[in-house]
Order: structure tokens, then sequence, then C-alpha cells
């Protein structure tokens, strides 16, 4: 099956402006056309744009994600590159943890502190 940039915009939540530069760029290179210069997607396209958006989400630069995609770029810095972006999201989740700490024991303080009135 086949998408126009719209329906894929919508699918994907990204911006017109989004799907264009990442193709722009060589995040998404494979995008065809059509005879009459309209970008087709196709479902290939639509998972490697939500795998692409899972990584800017995790806070991956735009400039290791273009050279992750690239051909030229092997399975070991694949790899290399995606164990550096596990680490810094387990990184994340830690931080997240012990903030959340620090908030069950606000919460606990005033709980005390609303028994105690």
């Amino acid at each position: 099956m086949s998408y126009t940039i719209g329906q894929v915009a919508e699918r994907t939540g990204l911006s017109i402006h989004t799907l264009r530069y990442y193709e722009k760029e060589g995040i998404l290179p494979s995008v065809m056309r059509s005879e009459s210069g309209m970008r087709s997607y196709v479902d290939k396209d639509l998972e490697a744009l939500e795998f692409i958006s899972c990584l800017r989400a995790l806070g991956m630069s735009i400039s290791d994600i273009k050279h992750f995609v690239q051909e030229s770029t092997s399975i070991d810095q694949r790899l290399g590159i995606l164990e550096r972006q596990n680490e810094n999201v387990t990184s994340q989740i830690n931080q997240l943890f012990a903030y959340q700490a620090m908030i069950h024991r606000k919460i606990d303080l005033y709980r005390n502190m609303r028994k105690e009135e």
C-alpha cells in the first residue's frame, strides 16, 4: 500500500515539513516519487519513521540518526550507536526513578502534615 505525504503525516504525527526535512537530510532516503513528482510512501517507510521518531523522542541527535541509516554504516557501528543510546535511556530511567522517589517523600510528608492538623 502507498501513502501520500499528508497521510503519512497524519499516521505518524510528524509534520509535512519534518517529513520533507528527513528526506532532504538523507534520514529517509528511499521515498519513491510518482511521475508527477509526488512523494509516495510505503509501509517500510512508516516503520522506519516509527523507529526514527522513537530515537528522536529518546534524545538521539539528527546527525547520529543520519549516520545510523547510511548504507555505508556497518552493522558493528549501528550496534554501537544503539548500545550507547540504550545506556543513555537507562541513565534517564534511573534519574526519573530518583525524581519519583523525591516526589513520593514529599507526598508522604504532606500526608503526615495533614494528619497532624
